[in-house]
């Protein structure tokens, strides 16, 4: 009904508006708008309500559009992802040839503007070429000159200053350029003082630097040619070479195999022998000493030279504070030395005047002696005899290098002897600890043979002959322990070890045999001789491993004549020459054994006395047992098990051993009588006592130990048997009567003894007194004590004053 109202016109007024807005540029809109605003009142509202009818037509036709054509605008999204790898190729593609287009249009535009650039240069050439006509020649030497100071060919320059000066300058001298060049000569010959000597200058620090690199190989090619000289000593059959190396250390095919060797590589590396021109180019010297010659200034430059190389020389000297830590330090020190040496040695032989002979030598000299004082303190550090070794062969490469430059080194070869006794030192600290390693992993027992490949194994290592023992059958054992071979192998490893440092030392076979026996005089009689002494006192070594110890030194000192026999065969040295040194083993081995017995004694008197504490006598029994006590029966026991082992010590060891035993047993049982603390004893304790003693004698009367005469191992218990058999039988008025007579039948019985023994007796009567006075035979007894009591003591009192 609204739309009724409304004029005829309208709509399709409106209808016209909206199609040309839609038909229409924006820049038109304007005015198409306008109107609708002047047409009727309402007309605004109306053409909104038309624009918005409109607009949902077409919202709906976009909307059956895009429901139209939604299958393929996603086939199409499809095809451009497939697309899109391709795409970026041909970008990639797009930049890498844009940017060879690039690269190649900047080479066009560089060579376009060097084209440009060349023919300015041409235009200009030939500008002032006719200019230049008259003062090309001057300007050709000058520019040789400049040419000849930019190659650094100063002696050159100053010669064209020269010709410049004398010829070509007054030629054109009314020029103004002349006038500059002759004004720049001055300075151009300082400019070359200068720089010459600020290559001087570089070539010093340069050879301070490679000194080390210098040095390495002129020691390498000293060492080369020492290697060659001895290998072709060798060749020839020398002596020297033969007594150097024996038996297997290098067998006679090996020897040949080693001399074929060293002569092809000697061959191979003939033409690639270096020498100190190769490693360093002296040109800056020879360079500044003749423009130091043609300026007239020699003498400055000869003192600078000598001046700068002292103070190098005392910076070469100054060893590192931990150059003995490793042969790396020393070799570091000595070749930097040696290559300070030889560039002076060659200095000295191509130059004339710039160093001397006497230079050199007063160099030499400063720099020795602070080489010695600087080994001899290092060196005292150094623990490690591999270290000591490589320090001496160090030495004696670094003074056969400087030896073939002309320099003196004996006094190098001097200190090889204080660094000699150092090795050897070294050599015995290590030996000891090898010793007591060896000791310590013994089982200290005969060695167990199953085979003859064993056996033979064996005494290949040790020279042990026993004819009886090869008789015997499989399995049988070696007397000596496990330490004994290894014991011999090692004083032969410590031989060699001693003969490496001999070599080379350019010394007779006298003094190298005369070194060798007495550092392995020095390892048997301080070394092996304390570890010995030291294995001896532990306390974990029993009886059994002291006796197999005795067993061990015996046969080790057998083998000190085959050991020298073994350095005999080294150095090809008689021992029957009038100044050849003995090996002291045998005194070595004698100590040792004498201290292992002692030892016996004292551990086997211990023993003896753990059994003694055991006892536990009843002194006032009234009866005795009837049988020994069970202490005594398992002590005799021990002793005949012991001195069974006793059997392989020497008849003299194992017989003082048996009388040691016997009388520290007889000492025991009778301080155990006369004990202060004890204060009472029995008849039947003395009973019980005696057969105690009586057991002691039938082990003493069964030899125990073969090789005693007749009773004498009983004499060990004479004093307990007179003192007891005294007391048995009561026999007081014999023994008064007799003393001091030489026969008397109670001889061994001291006055002393006899009373201390009855007082204890008497105690014990004393005690029983209540009992006693009802017999008469008891009575008389106390009495018959009391007597003897008072003649003993009065004998003692006599024997006192007549002391």
């Amino acid at each position: 009904m609204a739309e009724s109202g409304e004029g005829p016109g309208t709509v399709p007024e409106h209808e016209r508006i909206l199609q040309e807005i839609q038909s229409t540029d924006t820049a038109c809109v304007g005015p198409t708008l306008r109107s609708v605003y002047d047409d009727q009142p309402n007309a605004h509202k109306k053409f909104m309500e038309k624009l918005d009818a409109c607009i949902r037509n077409h919202d709906k036709e976009i909307e059956k559009m895009c429901n139209f054509h939604h299958q393929g605008f996603v086939d199409a999204i499809t095809e451009l992802l497939k697309v899109r790898t391709d795409a970026e190729k041909l970008k990639v593609q797009v930049t890498d040839t844009n940017r060879r287009f690039q690269d190649a249009g900047k080479e066009v535009i560089v060579q376009t503007e060097d084209i440009i650039r060349c023919r300015i240069q041409q235009r200009n050439i030939t500008t002032v070429v006719e200019k230049l006509q008259l003062c090309l020649p001057v300007l050709e030497m000058y520019s040789k000159l400049k040419e000849q100071m930019s190659t650094k060919r100063y002696y050159s320059a100053l010669k064209t200053m020269e010709q410049l000066e004398n010829v070509y300058f007054p030629r054109v001298s009314q020029y103004r350029f002349c006038q500059l060049m002759i004004e720049n000569l001055p300075k151009l010959r300082e400019d070359i003082k200068e720089i010459s000597m600020s290559d001087l200058k570089d070539f010093l620090e340069s050879i301070r630097k490679h000194s080390d690199k210098i040095g390495e190989t002129a020691m390498k090619q000293a060492q080369q040619q020492k290697i060659f000289t001895v290998t072709l000593q060798k060749r020839n059959n020398v002596k020297f070479g033969k007594t150097m190396y024996i038996n297997d250390r290098i067998p006679e095919e090996r020897n040949e195999v080693v001399l074929k060797h060293a002569f092809e590589e000697e061959d191979e590396n003939e033409e690639e022998v270096l020498t100190v021109q190769d490693l360093v180019d002296f040109s800056p010297v020879y360079q500044c000493l003749h423009i130091y010659s043609v300026l007239g200034d020699e003498e400055t430059f000869e003192n600078y030279y000598r001046k700068q190389r002292k103070k190098q020389a005392r910076l070469v000297l100054q060893p590192q504070s931990n150059m003995h830590e490793t042969v790396d330090g020393y070799r570091r020190y000595f070749t930097q030395i040696v290559g300070f040496f030889v560039v002076e040695d060659h200095i000295l032989h191509v130059t004339q005047g710039l160093v001397t002979r006497a230079y050199t030598d007063e160099l030499w000299n400063m720099a020795l002696s602070k080489i010695i004082a600087v080994l001899r303190a290092h060196s005292s550090y150094c623990t490690d005899p591999d270290l000591v070794l490589e320090l001496k062969n160090l030495i004696v490469i670094f003074a056969d290098t400087l030896q073939g430059y002309g320099f003196p080194v004996n006094r190098l070869f001097d200190l090889l002897f204080e660094i000699r006794d150092q090795y050897n030192e070294t050599l015995l600290k290590k030996w000891a600890g090898v010793f007591r390693d060896i000791f310590e992993e013994d089982n200290y027992s005969p060695i167990p043979i199953v085979s003859e490949e064993e056996y033979r194994a064996i005494i290949s290592k040790f020279p042990f002959q026993d004819p009886d023992l090869e008789k015997q059958p499989f399995p049988k054992k070696l007397p000596m322990s496990q330490s004994v071979p290894h014991i011999y192998i090692q004083v032969k490893e410590f031989i060699y070890a001693s003969l490496k440092f001999s070599e080379s030392l350019h010394r007779s076979s006298t003094e190298i045999d005369d070194m060798l026996r007495k550092s392995t005089n020095l390892l048997l009689t301080r070394t092996l001789s304390s570890c010995l002494l030291n294995l001896i006192k532990k306390p974990h070594i029993g009886l059994t491993e002291l006796v197999q110890i005795i067993i061990n030194t015996t046969h080790l000192e057998q083998a000190c004549k085959y050991l020298e026999d073994f350095i005999t065969n080294i150095t090809n040295i008689s021992q029957e020459t009038v100044h050849t040194t003995r090996l002291y083993g045998l005194s070595t081995f004698k100590d040792a054994r004498h201290a292992a017995e002692g030892e016996i004694y004292t551990k086997l008197n211990q023993k003896i006395d753990e059994f003694v504490q055991l006892a536990d006598y009843d002194w006032t029994m009234s009866e005795p047992d009837g049988r020994a006590s069970g202490y005594l029966m398992d002590l005799i026991n021990f002793l005949r098990s012991i001195f069974q082992v006793f059997t392989h010590l020497p008849g003299k060891v194992a017989q003082t051993a048996c009388m040691s035993a016997c009388q520290h047993l007889s000492t025991s049982l009778m301080q155990m009588l006369l004990d202060s603390e004890l204060k009472q004893i029995s008849m039947g304790a003395v009973q019980q006592f005696n057969l105690d003693v009586i057991q002691c004698e039938l082990f003493a009367s069964s030899e125990p130990v073969p090789g005693f005469q007749g009773d004498t191992l009983q004499l060990a218990f004479i004093d307990l048997r007179q003192l007891l058999d005294l007391f048995m039988v009561w026999d007081w008025s014999t023994y008064l009567a007799d003393y001091g007579q030489p026969a008397s039948k109670y001889l061994r019985v001291n006055p002393n003894t006899a009373l201390t023994l009855l007082e204890k007796m008497k105690d014990t009567s004393k005690k029983n007194n209540i009992f006693a006075q009802f017999r008469k035979n008891d009575r008389d007894k106390q009495k018959l004590i009391e007597t003897v009591v008072k003649q003993l003591r009065s004998l003692v009192n006599g024997m006192s004053q007549h002391t």
